[in-house]
């Protein structure tokens, strides 16, 4: 298990699916194991079927374009 910072600073300006071992009080992710990583979001949302029922988050390591929306 990594923490997030360290997760996000191996992967820089990439797409991260991470599954989750510890989150904080506000359900923030504190911890947590990389399952995928890509700098295309495509790649990600691709392979969501096969991690059904594990307990996953995606992250961007990076600044947002600013013409991209995120709706959850």
């Amino acid at each position: 298990m990594m923490k997030l910072a360290e997760i996000l600073s191996r992967h820089k300006n990439e797409w991260i699916l991470i599954e989750y071992s510890k989150l904080d009080a506000e359900m923030n992710v504190e911890e947590g194991r990389v399952l995928a990583h890509s700098p295309r979001k495509e790649d990600i949302f691709s392979i969501l079927p096969r991690f059904k029922g594990k307990n996953f988050t995606m992250e961007y390591a990076g600044d947002f374009p600013k013409d991209l929306a995120v709706m959850f």
